[in-house]
């Protein structure tokens, strides 16, 4: 089994759209498609949007809640934790090895956790 695709929510599109295109360029994930509610970066293998909620209600972050992306390299964890941090994301953990992982915690503008490693 893997992943197939992600979506977080967020309660300013904008926002949440300049932050995703400048800390996806360098990745292979490309936007795709965007809607008034939806915006979609798709892979080779995988796909992560993010949207208004459908039910109107404000976009919140889970406790306990995040997304793990594998970025293939050490030098990648590093680069994608200090441009998500440039960009306005807060940190949950600095690069470092962590069991059998090296990997890096932030969160983004909507406060969703999400784990770069490798």
């Amino acid at each position: 089994m893997k992943m197939d695709y992600c979506v977080l929510g967020t309660n300013n599109m904008a926002a949440a759209i300049n932050f995703y295109d400048s800390l996806f360029e360098q990745t292979g994930l490309n936007q795709v498609l965007a809607t008034d509610r939806m915006t979609f970066w798709q892979g080779a293998d995988f796909a992560f949007a993010i949207a208004i909620p459908f039910n109107e209600e404000p976009a919140t972050n889970g406790n306990g809640t995040m997304i793990g992306l594998n970025v293939g390299s050490t030098e990648e964890v590093i680069r994608l934790y200090q441009k998500a941090l440039e960009l306005g994301g807060t940190s949950e953990g600095e690069p470092a090895d962590r069991g059998p992982r090296f990997s890096a915690y932030v969160r983004d503008l909507d406060k969703n956790k999400i784990v770069f490693s490798v």
